[in-house]
């Protein structure tokens, strides 16, 4: 019996999924496509939180260009649409996503990781973007979602000179949230996803859902969903049971775990 191309585990509240093709590093084929489209789904109706990581010698090398030449103009273009909505349902989920990263992330497997909430990576870790130099253009919304984390000009490079970052230069470019000791990824991760897990829901809601509409919106109009935002969250039975114990020193202060 086959391997499944993405495993799923449920350990408490927090879902782990891990692309299974090692001997392809990870490479993203339309069945490995679909098989994380189900698992995503089944997390997002089970737990609080997710990990993403790669089983074997890295995190994600990308889509599996030998599936691709074949394609006519029309078969990419909804080929690339089918990434957006798997990544889609991962970014504007129920859930926080983590990407926990190791080895190669380049390519769609960049676009992955940007599509989950926080990228943890351990300093194996190098970021691509190889589509330029292989004639190519991105098609899993990396010109949309990864130019917002690293900025246009900073993508611009990468995908004309095929220039890579390490874990530390994309920690300073804010593309990594937390950067390990090596092999500190996936322990890292399971620690932010077991946090994670404990928020309020209408909190996780409000930063999922209105923070990210926030960013594309007018002042005035971005300040008045914030404020409606603050009026739901606050006056739900989490918060209320939140504030009570701050109150009554039985919460920890910010900044202690």
């Amino acid at each position: 019996m086959a391997e499944a191309l993405v495993t799923l585990e449920l350990r408490g509240r927090v879902a782990w999924i891990g692309l299974n093709r090692p001997a392809k590093r990870n490479a993203i084929n339309d069945a490995l496509l679909a098989a994380l489209d189900a698992a995503v789904g089944e997390a997002q109706g089970q737990a609080r939180a997710m990990v993403v990581f790669g089983h074997g010698p890295c995190f994600c090398a990308g889509l599996d260009l030998s599936e691709h030449g074949a394609r006519s103009a029309e078969a990419v273009f909804h080929h690339s649409r089918s990434w957006h909505a798997v990544f889609r349902r991962i970014r504007s989920g129920r859930i926080p996503a983590i990407a926990a990263i190791h080895g190669a992330c380049v390519g769609g497997g960049l676009e992955l990781a940007s599509a989950c909430h926080i990228r943890v990576a351990d300093p194996s870790a190098i970021f691509a973007l190889p589509e330029g130099t292989r004639g190519i253009f991105v098609g899993g919304g990396a010109s949309v979602h990864l130019a917002r984390i690293l900025g246009a000009a900073r993508m611009t490079d990468m995908m004309l000179t095929g220039r890579a970052l390490d874990a530390a230069a994309a920690e300073r470019a804010g593309l990594v949230t937390y950067l390990t000791e090596p092999g500190g990824a996936v322990d890292q991760a399971g620690v932010l996803a077991a946090k994670v897990a404990q928020m309020a829901p209408l909190t996780v809601l409000g930063v999922l859902q209105a923070l990210p509409r926030i960013q594309d919106m007018a002042e005035e109009d971005g300040l008045f969903v914030e404020s409606m935002m603050a009026a739901l969250a606050q006056t739900g039975p989490e918060a209320q049971a939140g504030l009570a114990a701050f109150l009554e020193k039985r919460a920890a202060k910010a900044g202690e775990s």
